[in-house]
């Protein structure tokens, strides 16, 4: 059983993103009735597939967080500290997984896309997954093509840059961002963040129901 007061360091940490929360609230209020025409079983593919990206790794029988995000949505990179919040109180719980939803009214939505992807082939994930939402706010919502500052992120963890060059242009990696976007599209989603808990949609309208949905799938 987890500590009590692990859960009042998540509540009570996240109080200065309460009023970003709001948007995402307002991004999963839009999109409800249109999402809800085409339910997901629990046990549906599309929402988790062998090779989509894992963020934090559970035990083999952990619940499994996954969040169908855009690199350049508002409503994610307000997301982002809760999620971040989230993994380190159940670190070692529940397995986060991230899935490539890159909407086409974002100019550099899917170039970011192909940097994380082109990073994960490099063990670097997670790192470039936060250093795109760490820096949102200096890139995102340009019509600028911003390649080459996400390439000086890849430069700034070490990657091998060759490689780097190779994957990000590759047509691998566009189809392995392109399996994403099709397994959103095919399950019925229209926006970003579309979220799933043990494959049932998750739609909180606090943060305090956010965290009672991680409480409940932990304690099974």
């Amino acid at each position: 059983m987890r500590p009590k007061g692990k859960r009042i360091a998540i509540t009570t940490g996240v109080v200065g993103i309460i009023l970003a929360f709001l948007a995402v609230l307002v991004a999963l209020d839009v999109r409800e009735t249109s999402q809800r025409t085409s339910p997901a079983q629990a046990d549906d593919p599309r929402i988790f597939r062998a090779d989509s990206r894992v963020l934090q790794e559970g035990p083999e029988d952990a619940p499994i967080f996954v969040e169908f995000l855009d690199f350049e949505c508002e409503a994610c990179g307000a997301l982002y500290p809760l999620v971040e919040e989230v993994r380190q109180s159940y670190a070692g719980q529940i397995t986060f997984v991230t899935r490539y939803f890159p909407l086409p009214g974002h100019a550099n939505s899917r170039p970011a896309a192909h940097a994380a992807e082109a990073a994960a082939r490099q063990g670097a994930f997670e790192a470039m997954y936060q250093r795109l939402f760490e820096t949102q706010a200096t890139w995102g919502e340009s019509q600028e093509d911003k390649s080459d500052l996400f390439r000086s992120y890849a430069v700034d963890l070490g990657l091998d840059m060759a490689r780097y060059d190779r994957d990000v242009a590759s047509d691998a990696v566009a189809a392995r961002v392109e399996a994403d976007y099709q397994d959103a599209v095919s399950l019925g989603l229209t926006g970003t963040p579309s979220l799933f808990l043990d494959g049932e949609r998750l739609q909180p309208e606090s943060i305090a129901e956010f965290v009672d949905a991680f409480e409940a799938a932990v304690a099974g």
